[in-house]
């Protein structure tokens, strides 16, 4: 997919929300258990009842491959499912991988092009020759980890480097933003680190942003907004829990859909304010 498709779906479903499909098999409704693949038909039905309220889906690949093969079956049937019913749809293969060229080659061609997701989440500690191999797909998009919402992120990321007096995360954004451009790299920043936003804006105003910790984790969609719009939105903010557990019975797809529609309500006007 590439920026202006992004960024047309954004205008077009006044949303710029991303759906985690973070989907755990002991917090699923237990009817659904009685399925021949129960992670896939609860992905399915929550898909069903939100494709027209979000622009991004993104599984979280630990959640699937914790089931071994099955896991593996149920994340190929729910991006292929993506793929065929939701075509308009920027799909985000959260699987944070990083490692030397020949090896990234290796991951790059696994989900990107073997399960054709849009995009992958990519850690970049081990510097740009791991992070290339990803860049190489045309229309396709890496996400790199900059700054997260965990509460062990200060450990590394806000380090001040001696090199250059600068903390580690702004560091990476100043290096990474010259391996790709705009129309193919991402930054994960954590909800949770608004305050740093303005000063992320500074350094990659144009990226696309994708924000995590939004929802469960308590981050403000308002603040979010606030200080990391950019011109074409730049903006996908990911609620997981928030949305995929809302409901645990025969109705959990219409609850989810509730409270996706509560974020895109919000997000509509949110654009509203800052687009025009």
């Amino acid at each position: 997919m590439t920026r202006e498709e992004l960024f047309l779906n954004i205008k077009k479903k006044k949303s710029f929300l991303c759906i985690g499909l973070d989907t755990d098999i002991t917090k699923i409704p237990q009817h659904l258990l009685k399925e021949e693949d129960p992670i896939f038909e609860f992905n399915k039905q929550i898909i069903d009842s939100t494709k027209d309220l979000c622009v991004a889906y993104k599984p979280n690949s630990a959640f699937y491959e914790t089931l071994g093969s099955k896991g593996w079956i149920s994340l190929e049937k729910t991006i292929n499912y993506i793929n065929k019913t939701c075509t308009s749809m920027f799909t985000v293969a959260d699987a944070k991988r990083g490692d030397i060229g020949n090896t990234s080659k290796m991951y790059a061609k696994a989900f990107l092009e073997t399960m054709n997701f849009d995009s992958i989440t990519v850690a970049p500690y081990m510097g740009k020759d791991s992070v290339t191999p990803f860049l190489e797909y045309k229309n396709k998009w890496v996400i790199l980890l900059a700054l997260t919402s965990n509460t062990g992120a200060d450990d590394f990321q806000t380090s001040v480097l001696t090199k250059n007096n600068k903390m580690l995360y702004q560091d990476v954004l100043e290096t990474s933003k010259s391996w790709g451009s705009i129309d193919n790299m991402m930054y994960v920043v954590g909800a949770t680190r608004v305050e740093m936003l303005a000063d992320i804006r500074k350094i990659v105003p144009d990226n696309f942003l994708l924000i995590p910790g939004v929802g469960a984790q308590g981050g403000s969609l308002q603040d979010v907004a606030k200080f990391g719009m950019s011109k074409q939105c730049g903006l996908l903010v990911n609620s997981s829990r928030g949305i995929i557990y809302a409901g645990t019975g025969a109705n959990f797809a219409e609850k989810a859909r509730e409270e996706a529609m509560i974020l895109q309500k919000e997000m509509e006007v949110l654009l509203e304010k800052y687009l025009n």
